[in-house]
């Protein structure tokens, strides 16, 4: 079968939409010869800085003829509907269509569509120009004189060329033709930028990845960070020194180069003064190397790794000094930024009051940026409040926590007061990203309780679904204080997440508090504890019109002398957070269920991912379920259950129940038979049996629940599978008399009650 070999080749593509635009090119094309009736074999993607490419193996050279019937209406029917149907089909007189006949319907006609496969090299030219106009890029532009027309191609830089070739690994391959934009689809492509920017012609994949090869291009990007990796492993050993790893820093520095070469730079030892998080983080963002580290001391040392496009012929040493250069300088401004952050700072005097408010002390350096945080009124949202006044929240509802997470209250109240201290840091302001590392070296240095200092760090995480959950008590109290303030604040104001967007990352805290409960194994009643935090929230809901008019009742007052435009003001104002959140029990309890209910779908989506059976999470859950850490045990030891052969028979025999009820509460009502069980119309053994047995096992289940012995209650429920199979073999429910029938579909609802004490077994599969 032929193989397709596709390039597009542009400028440059910026190194963190690399990959993903190679994956949406690969999908794009193979979702459209798949529509197009074409199958394959394999695809797989590449990508460089310039360029993504395509192999596409084992590609069928047409596809498929087909035919398809399309039903039309009777033959007597009317003209219009007979011409109507005509048109649909294509057809331009009734002569062209079959007539069927149907011994109900009587005689209808049938329209028999051929439709003739197509050549492969025809599709490929059809779907190929679309795909690259509407290409996801999240960001392009337009060029040239053409970007003046309407209609003109957008892409992420300037598209350049497009390298199209088809055909079997025994002929020749031919070049599919397609134009977009007045570029040409093509063989030839071109190699590195300085090396070999000469065109290259190519026929398949093999002699494209070699041509590129020898013209100083490393098509595959995993190869390219091996290169990367293993070379600046060695480079660091030869120095003495040790890589300092860093997966994300290899990825994009692997984008951002076609032909890797790796070199060795330094930098002044007296720079080793700032923590190794600036020096890493500085060296990292600023040129994209990489540091190392003392093998033995594990501290970082002054020297860094640069990874270079190009085989200079001085063998890299002025690229070596520039890099250099800039390393130093950024370092400079690192190592200014910190000495400041040691110093006190100068307004000391205007920050009593906020220290006063929160127990700080103003010797300590953190502490007084806690009290500057407080002091500039920094807003945190424009409805929610300040930074400080969210701090206060955090601290209370983490004392709340924390003896429920086994951390001692005091801790979790200090850690809470400066968890958000360095975000005023000199350091923190110039490299936002060490927020949290930095506020726990500065509370180190100030000789913090080293639970506190970590809880610092620790209360952001975990940032995504690799990084590790807090598991330090007092980190797990401020991290889950700040999530659920976040979450319960924004629900309030009704800033909740719509469809993909996001801004508030509001799913990610949800998820958060999910890991950090499961993972370290915590049991919390969710509901009560947002409600404990809305009360705190809604003393602090406001709406700006209400500030700006606040502000002007203000200048009028002092304008004017009198205090009653302000004491209206202030007065609306409350009255109307009482009346959005505070004031109103019932929008307060439709909010915070609406807030669970949003947990709910996070814990699905968390134990899916974690091979967790979705219609299992579903029979398990229910509306006020708020113990996450109970629902999922819950939810394995169903998985248990059903994995023995009495559990499968139970849910088989149950679920048969269920449908025999569902069907006959449609005749009678919905609960109509959930009365008592009348033993006296008992008259079939196998019904006694079922009767004693649902006792016996109803008991069972509701003592195992009371002691939370969930994986002992499902087990006592398989219990039922012989009585429920011996039921249905020996004896019919729909009995002629109607007492026995009634009497033996409560025989039916007690099963069913007695199951749903555990789980809902209709939402089970199977």
């Amino acid at each position: 079968m032929p193989d397709l070999l596709l390039e597009l080749f542009c400028e440059e593509i910026p190194a963190r939409m690399q990959r993903k635009a190679a994956g949406d090119l690969r999908k794009a094309v193979t979702d459209a010869l798949v529509d197009a009736g074409l199958t394959y074999e394999g695809a797989r993607e590449y990508w460089t800085p310039r360029r993504l490419a395509l192999d596409l193996r084992g590609l069928t050279a047409r596809s498929a003829d087909i035919t398809e019937e399309r039903k039309g209406p009777r033959t007597d029917a009317p003209e219009k509907a007979v011409a109507g149907f005509l048109r649909g089909a294509g057809l331009s007189s009734v002569d062209e269509a079959e007539i069927r006949t149907d011994p109900k319907k009587g005689d209808f006609y049938v329209a028999v569509i051929k439709k003739a496969g197509r050549d492969a090299e025809e599709i490929i030219a059809d779907i190929m120009p679309g795909i690259i106009r509407n290409f996801p890029w999240p960001k392009s532009m337009r060029w040239g004189k053409a970007s003046r027309e309407p209609g003109s191609l957008r892409w992420v830089r300037p598209l350049q060329s497009i390298l199209c070739t088809f055909g079997p690994e025994t002929e020749e391959t031919k070049v599919i033709a397609f134009e977009v934009d007045g570029i040409v689809a093509g063989n030839v492509t071109r190699g590195h930028r300085f090396h070999a920017p000469e065109p290259i012609t190519v026929r398949r994949f093999e002699d494209y990845v070699s041509s590129l090869e020898k013209a100083h291009v490393v098509l595959d990007a995993e190869r390219r960070k091996d290169i990367i990796a293993t070379d600046a492993r060695n480079l660091a050993f030869a120095q003495g020194v040790e890589l300092v790893e860093d997966d994300g820093l290899l990825e994009e520095v692997s984008g951002l180069v076609e032909w890797p070469v790796v070199l060795m730079g330094e930098f002044e030892r007296d720079y080793l003064e700032i923590p190794d998080e600036v020096v890493r983080l500085t060296i990292k963002t600023n040129q994209k190397c990489f540091v190392c580290r003392d093998p033995e001391t594990q501290q970082l040392t002054n020297r860094f790794i640069l990874v270079a496009n190009i085989d200079a012929s001085d063998g890299g040493k002025e690229i070596v000094h520039g890099n250099g250069k800039v390393v130093r300088a950024r370092l400079s401004d690192a190592l200014h930024f910190w000495k400041t952050d040691q110093s006190d700072l100068p307004d000391l005097g205007e920050l009593t009051a906020s220290a006063e408010k929160f127990g700080l002390d103003l010797k300590k350096p953190l502490d007084q940026r806690m009290a500057k945080l407080d002091r500039l009124n920094v807003t945190f949202h424009a409805k929610l409040g300040t930074q400080g006044e969210r701090v206060a929240r955090i601290a209370k509802l983490a004392e709340e926590l924390a003896p429920k997470v086994g951390a001692e209250s005091k801790d979790a109240r200090r850690a809470s007061l400066l968890a958000k201290a360095d975000l005023t840091t000199e350091v923190v302001g110039e490299f936002p990203e060490v927020q949290g590392a930095m506020g726990r070296i500065y509370a180190e240095r100030q000789n913090e309780d080293p639970d506190v200092a970590k809880a610092i760090e620790d209360h952001y995480k975990p940032l995504g679904p690799t990084d590790d959950a807090p598991t330090d008590p007092v980190a797990i109290a401020v991290a889950l204080a700040d999530k659920l303030d976040t979450l319960t604040g924004f629900w309030a104001i009704d800033e909740k997440p719509t469809g993909s967007k996001d801004p508030y990352a509001l799913r990610r805290a949800a998820l958060g508090v999910i890991r950090i409960l499961l993972e370290n194994k915590i049991r919390l009643q969710i509901g009560s504890t947002l409600n404990f935090a809305a009360e705190d929230v809604a003393d602090h809901i406001r709406d700006p019109r209400l500030d700006r008019e606040f502000k002007i009742a203000g200048e009028l007052e002092a304008s004017l002398g009198g205090d009653s435009l302000m004491d209206q003001v202030i007065e609306r104002d409350l009255a109307k957070n009482a009346e959005t959140f505070e004031g109103s029990d019932e929008v307060r309890s439709k909010i915070l269920n609406d807030l669970l209910s949003f947990f709910h779908d996070r814990l699905k989506v968390y134990l899916r991912d974690s091979g967790a059976r979705h219609d299992l999470i579903d029979a398990i859950l229910s509306p006020e379920d708020d113990d996450l850490l109970i629902v999922v045990r819950k939810v394995e030891a169903l998985g248990a259950m059903l994995d023995t052969e009495a559990g499968a028979n139970l849910l088989a025999g149950t679920k048969r129940a269920l449908n025999i009820l569902a069907a006959e509460e449609k005749k009678d009502g919905e609960g109509a038979f959930d009365g008592a069980i009348d033993k006296s119309l008992l008259s079939e053994p196998a019904e006694r049996e079922l009767a004693n047995v649902l006792e016996a096992v109803s008991g069972h289940v509701d003592a195992h629940i009371a002691k939370e012995e969930y994986a002992e209650a499902f087990a006592a429920l398989s219990e039922l599978r012989p009585a429920v199979d011996a039921f249905f073999e020996g004896v019919m429910v729909n009995a002629d008399d109607p007492a026995v029938r009634v009497n033996r579909l409560r025989l039916l609802s007690s099963l069913r009650a007695t199951t749903r004490k555990l789980a809902d077994f209709s939402k089970i599969a199977g």
